[in-house]
């Protein structure tokens, strides 16, 4: 099934179910920050197996123990239901070890 791109209202809306989120243009992004390395490294193993599940994989990066996620839909060029279903989740998992 095709992602189809969310209008700007449908995004504002949203954004709303995921504050920590932050919006830039065709994607939305954030930062966690762990206790160390290890507890980084974990989460992003975590988050890998959403986003296989899902078919949807993040942009990120990792220093030590901060790790940034970059969600956009490739396919229709901007942010889907796909992105925020991920942020949510993504959220849950972060919810036991970010500050």
């Amino acid at each position: 099934m095709k992602a189809i791109a969310l209008n700007e209202t449908d995004i504002q809306a949203q954004l709303e179910l995921v504050p920590n989120w932050q919006y830039d243009t065709n994607s939305i992004v954030r930062e966690y920050i762990f206790n160390d390395f290890v507890e980084a490294f974990g989460f992003m193993s975590q988050v890998a197996m959403l986003a296989e599940r899902a078919n949807h994989h993040p942009e990120w990066s990792n220093v030590y123990k901060r790790v940034t996620i970059k969600l956009t839909t490739h396919d229709c060029a901007g942010l889907s239901q796909l992105d925020f279903a991920l942020a949510h989740e993504i959220d849950q998992i972060g919810k036991t070890g970010a500050r």
